[in-house]
């Protein structure tokens, strides 16, 4: 990119395309050095920006023509919140009159997650909406029960498309599918991107999904130059899509095709871990070499997860304090990242001196700490909405905001204060032995939350949402004596939770022309209650502190793509590693290009499945990771229980072999 831009290429001819927008960083961060070129400005885009783009570009082109209810009306596109939001509000009245998934036991939200991951699926691989439930009953339905659920799946994806249609409403699917079927035919269209697009990078192909291959080659044909990236044995994200053997098909159309085999990461050691761990799994042949894989591990087990995490803290400080290892070279890694896990290290990482920092994007908007205190002051600020928090809620908010407030002092401020939706001030505190217990300081500190709340409800108590928010965190929250100041993780969340806020009331402004209208800020707070799946935040992604340890989830890390010197790997044992999430409305394989219509998923299927997608998972990580990998094991889970997963087996079978092969003879 930076030698096509040397040479006078314009900018704005050069598309750079990943298939998620943090792996494009280290593009954009290269053209934020080289500031001397001309033409405008590189481009980035994923498949969903790039059709958005498009369908907003042509829509009175196409919209009559792709069904939309009204053609000379604006579209509104929605993030994923917003899908959930009018998802709810399209068939919760249809689930609640026909009783549907009477049967599922998990939250609401996350089952309509799974319908729309079906129609991304359908909008991704190349199939129509109303196909789902043949292809998924045909391979997985083993009873009356399960084929109902599928029908009832199908059903309403239908009429959320149908709901869609007729407010110019396009989620992802609906997007992509429009830029696929329709935009893509018009020759107004086929002329710009032939003409805007001459020259071409393409990045991680291979997690790429069909829609954007197939839109890639049809790219091809017409560009200048192009240079196509594919990592071998990768394809990590099939679970979003990602099909590399579709991506291989790319190949043809380059003239010239290199394959670079010396990592630039890792010593040998590493290499020779991943590489053996994945053979072992079946995911690549074998190797003879003369490299020992254990010189990359260091492992200790131990009987309690508690100790399993003073274990993983010591050996983090002593990298840091005495091997001068910075903490940002350092991530601690899990299956999943429970808040038990995630607070047991910050905790311990905190007593040694280590900073830390966290990201969990697949997380609810709810259950993130600074939110649900956010969430839960709206609510006290808002008495118009008749959303009363519940006790535990305020002192926990309580706890969150006034720093040096703990748990149960909260407790106590709330039942001595909090009164009919409303907190009373600390003078209100009848007993002084209780005044002295919660301290006359923390009492200040309360009186000013307490101050600040009436103030805003005698300004009249009807800003938006999203000003609430951030008038509450910059004018109190974020200052000296109160727990968002200084805490990084805190004012991303709260600036996400502002940007969320106001995404919802910026698109819901138009919601007048065709339905009732309602109180936007009620109707934000209930909707994150319910639990919606928080939208993808770039600045999420893009912290990057050196002097701190991250602590995410495997899959998180790995979205991120960068290395780092040191990495630990959590709960060895816990079956997270390889098994997929429980989905009874979906089903990543399946539905993907790659499957034959007709098969029945068998248990061997879900097998090989689990040992193709820990075999994946080790060499992805292992290929961004340069000096070592810890193995935090505890016999007993957090919840008491024998762990004996497929990494842990897998790691004892690599053991054992080595052990022989040492032993004498």
């Amino acid at each position: 990119m930076l030698r096509l831009l040397s040479g006078g290429v314009p900018a704005e001819s050069i598309l750079i395309f990943v298939p998620q927008r943090s792996l494009a960083n280290p593009y954009i961060n290269a053209l934020r050095d080289h500031t001397l070129y001309s033409g405008g400005q590189a481009t980035v885009h994923t498949i969903g920006s790039l059709s958005l783009q498009m369908v907003e570009m042509f829509w009175f082109l196409i919209a009559e023509r792709a069904g939309f209810a009204h053609p000379l009306d604006l579209p509104n596109f929605l993030s994923l919140e917003l899908v959930q939001y009018f998802m709810t509000r399209a068939i919760e009245p249809l689930v609640n009159q026909r009783d549907y998934f009477n049967s599922v036991r998990i939250d609401r939200a996350r089952l309509y997650s799974q319908i729309v991951d079906n129609m991304n699926k359908a909008a991704l691989v190349g199939f129509p909406v109303s196909e789902i439930a043949a292809r998924l009953k045909a391979a997985l339905a083993g009873g009356v029960e399960q084929s109902h659920i599928f029908d009832d799946a199908q059903t309403c994806a239908l009429a959320f498309r149908d709901y869609c249609l007729g407010r110019n409403l396009l989620d992802f699917s609906l997007t992509v599918e429009v830029f696929r079927d329709h935009v893509l035919s018009l020759p107004p269209a086929q002329a710009y991107l032939r003409s805007r697009f001459r020259h071409l990078v393409v990045d991680n192909a291979e997690e790429d999904n069909p829609a954007s291959h197939r839109f890639l080659a049809s790219l091809l044909e017409d560009c200048e130059s192009a240079l196509l990236i594919y990592d071998r044995d990768a394809g990590f994200r099939r679970f979003l899509g990602a099909d590399p053997d579709h991506a291989r098909r790319l190949r043809q159309f380059c003239q010239i095709q290199e394959s670079l085999k010396k990592s630039q990461v890792m010593e040998p050691a590493v290499e020779a871990l991943g590489s053996k761990l994945a053979a072992q799994l079946g995911l690549v042949e074998s190797r003879d070499d003369d490299i020992d894989p254990r010189a990359a591990l260091t492992a200790e087990a131990r009987r309690y997860h508690p100790q399993m995490v003073d274990w993983v803290a010591d050996q983090i400080s002593r990298l840091i304090h005495e091997g001068s290892t910075p903490p940002g070279e350092i991530v601690v890694l899990a299956p999943f990242l429970s808040d038990v896990l995630r607070f047991g290290l910050m905790e311990s990482l905190d007593k040694r001196g280590v900073q830390t920092r966290s990201h969990r994007p697949s997380r609810a908007l709810r259950d993130e700490r600074a939110a649900r205190t956010l969430l839960t002051l709206a609510r006290l600020a808002h008495p118009q909405w008749q959303l009363q928090p519940a006790e535990f809620d305020i002192a926990f908010a309580l706890m969150s905001v006034i720093d040096g407030l703990d748990l149960i002092r909260a407790k106590l401020l709330t039942e001595m204060l909090y009164r009919q939706g409303a907190l009373l001030p600390f003078s209100q505190v009848q007993s002084p032995m209780m005044q002295t217990r919660v301290t006359f300081e923390l009492g200040e500190r309360y009186d000013r939350l307490v101050n600040w709340l009436e103030r805003y409800q005698q300004e009249g108590g009807v800003e938006a949402i999203d000003i609430f928010f951030k008038r509450i965190f910059g004018e109190l929250l974020s200052r000296s004596g109160y727990g968002f100041h200084g805490n990084i993780d805190a004012g991303n969340i709260c600036m996400n939770l502002v940007d969320s806020a106001r995404n919802f009331r910026w698109s819901l402004d138009f919601l007048g022309r065709y339905d009732e209208t309602t109180d936007l800020g009620r109707d934000y707070v209930r909707m994150v209650d319910r639990g919606v799946i928080a939208n993808y935040y770039r600045r999420s992604w893009e912290a990057q502190d050196e002097n701190s340890v991250l602590i995410a989830p495997a899959y998180t890390f790995l979205l991120s793509n960068r290395p780092v010197d040191y990495q630990f790997w959590l709960n060895i044992g816990s079956e997270g590693w390889s098994r997929r999430l429980y989905q009874p409305l979906t089903h990543p394989y399946v539905l993907s290009r790659g499957w034959q219509e007709g098969a029945r998923w068998t248990e061997d299927d879900e097998q090989a499945w689990n040992r193709g997608t820990l075999g994946r998972l080790l060499l992805a990580l292992t290929r961004r990771c340069r000096k070592g990998v810890y193995l935090g094991y505890s016999e007993l889970s957090e919840s008491g229980y024998q762990q004996r997963g497929l990494l842990l087996e897998a790691i004892q079978n690599l053991l054992r072999r080595y052990a022989r092969e040492d032993a004498p003879d």
